[in-house]
This record gives structure tokens, sequence and C-alpha cells, in this order.
């Protein structure tokens, strides 16, 4: 038995998925744009601290917090009902959920009447090379899985960058630790080429990273062309096509004759 040989479920997705996608990332793009030009951008931490917070390792914790002013940037603007951008509701997941948001915008179309969005939100920071650049995003079984259960699943990278910097309290005399929002970027990553996607194995059925999040290339493919990529990177790992067998077994990717 071989991979060719077998029957897989081939996810078909909509015929707009490409217009959708793209509403949905002008949108988040746009909202997060227009929070850092109003200054809405600084994340401020105050602590009792006489030298602020470790900036050696500031990227350590910066992650949790620039994940959550992204999810409040959202809230303010799904506030207002008028809103231009037509997002509708916002809902922070919890932790092990692949996504850190899921985000619903009004969008007219020939069967439905709304996009939903999946945004993971990535934080780097831009004076420290390293930091965040090669981040996990989920892992393959999950998001395999994900894009066969629903062919037009849309699952977005937020990438933001910040800097982080201490300012003096003129009230307290402590210092106040301040993260800034400085740059953003989003992606489909059902659009990432796929030198830009990297396969660990070693954890469980292994994760999907990026291998640099500040430069990727985007090419137009269908959700049946990523399951293939997803899996061809699977079949070249250790873990081999045996490996890929029990995960496409378990999680009923193969059609069967029953």
């Amino acid at each position: 038995m071989a991979y060719e040989d077998l029957k897989l479920k081939q996810p078909v997705q909509c015929a707009d998925y490409d217009e959708c996608s793209g509403f949905v990332i002008n949108a988040i793009e746009s909202i997060v744009d227009t929070a850092i030009k109003a200054g809405r951008n600084k994340i401020v931490i105050n602590t009792n601290l006489k030298l602020g917070l470790p900036m050696e390792n500031i990227n350590k914790i910066a992650g949790p917090f620039v994940e959550a002013w992204a999810v409040e940037v959202f809230q303010d603007v799904v506030e207002d009902r008028n809103n231009k951008y037509a997002l509708i509701n916002v809902e922070a997941k919890e932790r092990l959920y692949m996504a850190d948001v899921i985000l619903q915008f009004k969008k007219e179309r020939k069967v439905e009447c709304g996009v939903t969005a999946e945004v993971d939100v990535k934080a780097t920071a831009e004076d420290i090379q390293s930091s965040g650049k090669s981040p996990n995003i989920t892992s393959f079984q999950r998001i395999r899985t994900a894009y066969v259960d629903d062919p037009d699943y849309l699952f977005i990278i937020l990438s933001l960058k910040h800097k982080v910097y201490s300012s003096k309290n003129a009230q307290t005399g402590l210092m106040d630790g301040i993260m800034e929002v400085v740059a953003h970027n989003a992606y489909d990553l059902k659009y990432l080429d796929a030198t830009d996607i990297s396969y660990n194995p070693a954890l469980g059925s292994g994760q999907l990273q990026i291998r640099d999040i500040h430069y990727v290339t985007l090419i137009k493919r269908t959700t049946w062309d990523f399951c293939q990529l997803l899996d061809r990177k699977v079949l070249n790992s250790k873990k081999g096509f045996a490996g890929w067998l029990e995960m496409a077994e378990h999680n009923e990717w193969i059609k069967t004759d029953e």
C-alpha cells in the first residue's frame, strides 16, 4: 500500500473562498493598523522593580500580553455595531485551542451572509532578532482534520511586532514597563509557500512551524492541495507513511466502503 493508492477524502472549498480570505485579511490588517496609528498600541505593565522589566527575558512574557491586546482591539471594534469592517462577533479562545480568537464578519455571499476566521496571534520582538522568528502554529493532526471537516476553514496568522522599554512613573517613582505594538502582517495559513512551512515530528502528531515569520511567500492553492502539501511534510519525516497512515485512519481522512 502507498499514499497514492489510497482513496482520500478530498475537501472542496467554495467558489468565493479566495475573496473571503482577502476580505478578512484586509479587515484584520486595517483594524490593527488603525489602532497603531491612533496611539492605542501600548501595553503598560506596572512593577515595583526599580530597574523595570528584565529586558533580556522580555520576549518570554510578551506573547500573552500582545495576544490579549489584539483581542481587546477586536472587541473595541465589535462594540460599534455599525463599524466599517463589518465585524459582528469576537470570541477569545482558551489556551489549548488552535487559535487565540475567532472573528465573524458580515459579508454578502451567494450562499451565506458571513465569514468566520480563526486567528492565531504571534508576537515577535522588533529589537531581538531571533525572538518569535520561527513560531509553532498547531499540530498537523488537528489542522489537517479541520480542513477535512470544513473545506472553507479559514486560519489566519496575525504577526505582531513589538518593542519594549521602561519609563519612570512620576507618581510612584517606579518604572513602568511599556510594550508597544509597532508593525503587523496577516497571512492565510493555506497560502504560505511550501518552503515557509516546516514540520517538527517530535511532539505528538508533530507541529507545523513557520521558518521565518518575517519573510514569507504567498501562493494561492486549494484546500485539497494544502492537505496534500501537509501530508508530504509528514511522509518525508521520520514518521513516514506508517505514522501518517495511523493518523489518517484515526481521523477518518480515508474513504471506506462501509
